[in-house]
């Protein structure tokens, strides 16, 4: 299939590992020029190379989300070299996974942190993106929530986020304005992805038992997902072959949810 990307400039956060690195290179594979940002330098540097490995042009930029002035430097950066950005992917975030579970026990700067870590920092690209969108008739905008921003029962602080973050995407793809110039909005909510590093691998080497009783539990598929499986959801989903999916959150978690 087609995706009708190549050529295209999109911009991934949170992209030199794990889900977003994948979604960046199934979009540089679709001939789309990829701009990457992330707070690990030689990360961003790895991932960049890959990604020009596609033939595309490629942007690798350093920068810490919850740094307002790294955002608009971000930008700049894709706008000076490039002059418009027709996809951007908020996948950028965190969990707040040391934080203590007993909501009372949290510290305020943890729930604005998660916050601002995930939801702010994709209402901030989004709203600098939008312009570019509106003037050239044409954009993607899609959000890595989380099977937790569809359902309770995990940490208050990350469910809020990104809750938040579907419900964002669900707001601007009502507003005709918006769907008037072709800008799409949609949000991805996988569920447990295991990467090299990420909690996941570290619980699964550290009690393989635990791990197994857990896939056992909650994992109808007896898996769970890889960066490349919610990689091809999104890069469907910014494609002209998407164009009337709009204000849609797809889960990508194997069943595991249970919502809706």
């Amino acid at each position: 299939m087609d995706l009708a990307l190549k050529g295209k400039y999109a911009l991934v956060t949170g992209g030199s590992r794990g889900i977003g690195r994948g979604i960046a290179l199934a979009l540089a594979a679709e001939g789309c020029n990829v701009a990457i940002c992330a707070r690990t330098k030689e990360r961003v540097e790895q991932t960049a190379a890959e990604l020009k490995a596609n033939g595309i042009k490629s942007i690798g930029i350093v920068a810490d989300v919850l740094v307002k002035e790294d955002i608009d430097r971000v930008m700049k950066a894709i706008i000076d070299s490039w002059g418009t950005i027709n996809i951007l992917v908020n996948n950028v975030g965190g969990s707040g996974g040391s934080a203590k579970t007993a909501p009372e026990e949290t510290p305020e700067d943890v729930w604005l942190d998660i916050y601002n870590k995930n939801a702010m920092a994709a209402i901030r690209f989004t709203m600098k993106a939008i312009p570019f969108m509106k003037k050239q008739e044409w954009g993607r905008v899609v959000t890595i929530s989380s099977l937790q921003g569809r359902e309770g029962g995990g940490r208050p602080w990350y469910n809020m986020a990104k809750s938040a973050e579907i419900s964002l995407m669900k707001t601007l793809a009502m507003n005709r304005e918006y769907s008037s110039h072709g800008i799409t909005f949609n949000s991805v909510a996988p569920g447990a992805i295991i990467f090299d590093g990420n909690e996941w691998d570290i619980f699964r080497k550290e009690n393989p038992a635990a791990f197994q009783q857990r896939l056992e539990a909650k994992n109808p598929s007896g898996r769970l997902g890889a960066p490349e499986e919610v990689a091809s959801v999104v890069a469907f989903l910014c494609s002209e072959k998407a164009s009337l999916v709009n204000g849609a959150c797809i889960p990508v978690d194997g069943a595991e949810g249970k919502s809706f």
